[in-house]
């Protein structure tokens, strides 16, 4: 049998990013245990993420960042900042016939808000 993915995302305040990235995943939050919280799909589809707290920040950039793919880049960016997020670049950038969006959650973690592409 393969294996599945899940996704760990390190952070000073998983109590505090959880509100932001279950309402921008449409995720559950399932709650806490010691120094995680773990948000699953609603409908059971897909990978969990596990907010996972560690005590040194964040200094470069992520090696890894999630990619949300979306038809509508810019109505999807506006609703992310009105959650906490931010763009780290004002323009839409394009490669390859793909288009995204360059974004921080509420603790600076990177992220991008794709048409659908690899990005």
């Amino acid at each position: 049998m393969p294996a599945s993915i899940g996704l760990v995302l390190d952070c000073a305040d998983p109590e505090r990013l959880a509100p932001f990235w279950s309402a921008a995943l449409g995720y559950a939050n399932l709650g806490r245990a010691g120094s995680y919280v773990l948000l699953a799909p609603e409908d059971g589809g897909g990978p969990n993420l596990l907010l996972q707290r560690v005590p040194e920040p964040r200094v470069a950039k992520n090696r890894m960042h999630l990619d949300l793919h979306t038809p509508d880049i810019e109505a999807e960016a506006s609703r992310l900042v009105e959650l906490g997020a931010r763009r780290l670049q004002p323009a839409v950038l394009e490669e390859h016939d793909t288009h995204w969006v360059l974004m921080a959650d509420p603790e600076g973690n990177e992220f991008c808000v794709c048409d659908g592409g690899c990005c």
